[in-house]
Parts: structure tokens; sequence; C-alpha cells
């Protein structure tokens, strides 16, 4: 079973928001993503938007049966109840439960912060990059 670590992080409410995927395929062999969500209204719409990127990655790359960990109580939640009661949060759940489709075996567990910092960094490292890219485009 492939082990995929996922957070989301933006940079206020609304602000620049980031995604971080880390996958243990076993036998040493690792995957860090980082990828760049644009703005968004907050860390929670962050954290399902990475939710679905981090999805659609290990269906893009054939994983058969994942177990995803998240830091995010809202979207584990979510996940286990197929329901969310803000409106805003519904299009990422929905488009995340066609993906879950896609394997054989799925879970998805709740993991404290501290257990969840190579995703955290990575989506940190996608807000900075942003941040780099707009600043670039400001000093020209």
């Amino acid at each position: 079973m492939i082990e995929v670590s996922f957070d989301g992080a933006a940079t206020g409410n609304p602000g620049l928001a980031g995604g971080g995927l880390y996958i243990n395929e076993g036998n040493g062999k690792e995957i860090r993503h980082s990828f760049a969500l644009g703005t968004l209204s907050s860390n929670h719409e962050a954290e399902f938007a990475a939710l679905v990127t981090a999805l659609q990655f290990c269906v893009d790359q054939g994983y058969r049966a994942v177990s995803f960990r998240t830091d995010s109580q809202l979207v584990n939640h979510g996940l286990e109840k197929q329901h969310v009661k803000n409106a805003l949060y519904s299009p990422y759940l929905h488009q995340a439960m066609e993906l879950i489709e896609h394997f054989d075996l799925f879970f998805c567990k709740w993991i404290p912060d501290n257990q969840n910092k190579n995703a955290d960094s990575l989506a940190r490292l996608a807000i900075q990059k942003q941040l780099h890219a707009k600043q670039k485009k400001e000093d020209v």
C-alpha cells in the first residue's frame, strides 16, 4: 500500500495557497511534490484543494491501494461522512469522492501536525515560489 501525506497552506483569508505531497512508495522510494494553488479563500480551502490534487496525482500514477494522511480534521471528517457543511468545500469533496472510486483500496487517517512535516514544508515551499515569482514580476 502506498502511503500518501498531503497538506495545504495559505498566507491569509484570502491569500496565496500551496500544496504539498509526500509519498512513500516503499523500498526507499519517495516522491516529494510541491504545487501552487493560487489565491484561495482560506487554509481550509487549501487543504481541500491539496486533497484533490493529491488524489489526481495518485490516479495518474496508477496506484491502486493508497493510505492518505492529513493533519486537517475538517478534510478527514468530510471524507468520513462524505459531507461538509460549508458549501465552498462541497465541489472539492465531490471531486475527491469521484477520484477515490479509481482505487481498489483507499484509507484516510488524521495525523497530528508534527507527523505531517514533509507535506507541510512542501506546501509552504509552493507559497514561497509564488511569492518569489510575484516579486520578480513587480521588479520588471
